[in-house]
């Protein structure tokens, strides 16, 4: 569950491996999660979220996967996406995403749709919330089961969602379907260390962001209701490095239409 230094591709399970992005920040944790996917014995790779156009990261990705089979997006965020096109033209790999403008000479991953590349099937599912085209990747192979989860679950820390392409309605949703979903599946993120225990974790996301609500509703007890999210965040998060705010001012944001969509 530690990161691996930059440029040092770790095996996670015997068929997904990692090579942390060094672009470090307090939206990508220690860096971008680029993950190599392939059953043992496979001669190609699939890469997932190649981050930005970093060409000694991109590089290092070629060097570590031989022959790229396909090159898979979680979502359309640069700090995931921004290098594929550059990753594409080098290897002429296909580029899959859930949002057709991302995609390179292939169509868009469809949910429930199972792609076979690398010796490996693996199943797709649309897990908006974070952004509309959000989506997981679940891998069932000799016995282990891992879920790739981009940004909608994270090794460490929650999920910003920042309207208007983030939506807290639909996010909950996902996180229910990811506990329901493949009980006991090691989580693969997108930015931070890897975790054991999908059902577990996104229960733990669901449980917080009720509390949060439940401080947001509080705050608006006290602020009234057409109060602005930088007065909640005020409040909600006085605890909280200021930094920090700026974030957690768009998660407020759409804590508070999810709120206001009751009215």
């Amino acid at each position: 569950m530690t990161h691996p230094a930059y440029g040092v591709v770790r095996e996670v399970t015997p068929f997904a491996s990692v090579l942390l992005e060094d672009n470090p920040s307090t939206m990508t944790l220690d860096g971008t999660n680029t993950w190599l996917l392939r059953a043992p014995g496979a001669p190609g790779c699939v890469v997932v979220d190649p981050g930005y156009e970093d060409e000694p990261h991109l590089e290092r990705i070629i060097t570590a996967a031989g022959q790229v089979e396909a090159v898979l997006i979680t979502h359309h965020h640069p700090d995931h996406v921004a290098g594929a096109p550059w990753l594409a033209r080098r290897t002429g790999a296909p580029v899959r995403a859930f949002d057709p403008a991302l995609c390179v000479a292939e169509a868009p991953l469809r949910d429930g749709e199972v792609v076979t590349l690398a010796g490996l099937d693996l199943e797709v599912l649309h897990t908006p919330g974070h952004t509309a085209d959000s989506l997981c990747l679940t891998v069932d192979h000799g016995g282990q089961t891992a879920v790739l989860t981009g940004d909608t679950v994270l090794g460490r820390g929650t999920t910003v969602i920042a309207p208007p392409d983030g939506a807290l309605g639909a996010y909950l949703d996902s996180l229910r379907t990811l506990s329901r979903h493949r009980p006991g599946a090691k989580v693969l993120p997108g930015h931070g260390p890897d975790l054991p225990d999908l059902s577990a974790v996104a229960r733990e996301y669901l449980s917080h962001r009720e509390q949060r609500l439940d401080q947001i509703r509080a705050a608006l007890r006290v602020l009234g209701p057409r109060a602005t999210a930088r007065q909640v965040v005020e409040i909600v998060y006085a605890d909280v490095d200021q930094s920090l705010w700026g974030p957690a001012e768009w998660s407020v944001r759409a804590q508070l239409d999810y709120l206001r969509s009751f009215d």
